[in-house]
């Protein structure tokens, strides 16, 4: 079963919506949910979180409905942990244990196990002052080493400090291949363009649409895990890159943001990000704010001076009434389109906006450099969209975009306008 504890005043988010989310996290896994409970929570207890009244109710809950788990909707200390498991005869997580559950099971390639194995040893750590009585047994010392040895719990937190620090090593060399495929991709003239969005928001729908390719696209909480990157046809370009990321979610972990980093380093270093929302969601509003705020967790979006354009999806879904507000609310802003990646509406508009964004500060130009001149013409191709390119006797003609500053430095080294 769920207990949702709403702490304080009620927020911005339906109680109803975060206790269906809360049960989709749960249904990722396989679970069954007997129970929903909701609970206003003015002052939280450091041994409980939820008062005692509230702690019977939710054991008699248990007890009526043989409930074997309780999932409490939001952080909870190693203490509360063991309290509420003790006041109701049932095994405990919080979100994030949740969370780490899906991603463990959900993680396909060895970039992403490792992630999460890290992430996941990262929120064991602390908790291990609520584990079984084993862990306070001592072991001796052995030859001349006096004292009465570590206790089990040190042994266990020591290994899961040596296996953090070899994960962070083995993360750190994937960083560095990922920034090697940056660098070469980034030496071509194509740009990339990053999905991002809330989990479930329909990102890996749309990638499919738009790439022909088949990411797993489904109903269900994080279904995208590993980031995954295909051509895309855009409007005025040759071609460019587009990036699938894992989905966001409210209280997002620290753990998996800082074990993902590496995988969220494609989304920093985008051209372009797309902010898939789920328009017909009831806390939409909510849901962009957390993308937002973990973007700007990370480096990205607006506030790191990305361009960033909304795709508001599922439009499908909007009664009439509904839909002419949103439809009039996206007429008034440039940086948003309104799209059905499932019907295919809007999805042309979408390519159009993306292409007038990457083009912004860009201007066509023509320019004839000697056939052997290739330091330069790497470098237009390097810092430029090469359209087209021909030759004309002992010339190429280049017909390249590149903006007023890069132009500016071409022109300082090889002023060859024609």
């Amino acid at each position: 079963m769920i207990a949702l504890p709403e702490l304080g005043p009620a927020g911005s988010r339906d109680a109803d919506a975060r206790l269906d989310e809360a049960a989709g996290l749960a249904g990722a896994i396989g679970l069954d949910v007997a129970a929903k409970m909701h609970f206003r929570i003015r002052q939280p207890r450091p041994a409980t979180l939820f008062g005692s009244g509230q702690v019977e109710q939710i054991a008699e809950a248990v007890e009526r409905d043989g409930a074997e788990l309780l999932i409490v909707d939001a952080p909870i200390t190693p203490i509360q942990q063991k309290n509420l498991e003790t006041g109701t005869k049932a095994k405990v997580i919080d979100r994030t244990g949740l969370i780490l559950e899906i991603f463990g099971e959900r993680a396909a390639t060895a970039e992403g196990r490792l992630q999460v194995e890290l992430a996941h040893l990262d929120y064991q750590a602390g908790r291990l002052v609520r584990s079984w009585t084993h862990l306070e047994r001592q072991r001796g010392g052995f030859g001349f080493l006096g004292g009465p040895g570590e206790t089990q719990i040190e042994a266990d937190r020591r290994l899961i400090r040596d296996r953090m620090a070899k994960l962070r090593k083995e993360l750190d060399q994937v960083t560095r291949t990922r920034a090697l495929h940056r660098a070469r991709r980034q030496r071509a003239p194509w740009p990339v363009i990053a999905l991002v969005g809330y989990t479930n928001a329909g990102k890996s729908t749309l990638f499919n649409r738009l790439t022909r390719a088949e990411v797993m696209a489904e109903n269900l909480l994080f279904a995208t895990l590993d980031p995954t990157m295909r051509e895309v046809a855009l409007p005025g370009f040759d071609k460019a890159i587009l990036s699938d990321t894992v989905g966001f979610i409210s209280e997002l972990p620290t753990q998996l943001v800082a074990a993902f980093r590496a995988t969220l380093e494609e989304v920093i270093s985008a051209d372009l990000i797309v902010h898939v929302r789920d328009i017909s969601h009831p806390d939409t509003d909510a849901q962009r704010e957390d993308v937002e705020h973990v973007l700007k967790e990370i480096g990205a979006g607006e506030a790191a001076g990305q361009a960033v354009i909304e795709a508001w999806n599922k439009i499908d879904r909007l009664d009439p009434e509904e839909a002419g507000r949103v439809r009039a609310e996206a007429v008034r802003r440039e940086d948003v389109v309104l799209l059905s990646a499932l019907t295919g509406e809007g999805v042309e508009r979408l390519l159009d906006c993306a292409s007038e964004h990457l083009r912004k500060g860009a201007k066509l130009r023509t320019v004839a450099l000697p056939v052997g001149e290739g330091e330069a013409i790497a470098w237009l191709h390097a810092n430029g969209e090469v359209v087209s390119q021909r030759t004309e006797g002992l010339e190429t003609i280049f017909e390249v975009r590149l903006s007023d500053a890069d132009w500016a430095r071409f022109a300082a080294r090889w002023a060859a306008e024609a």
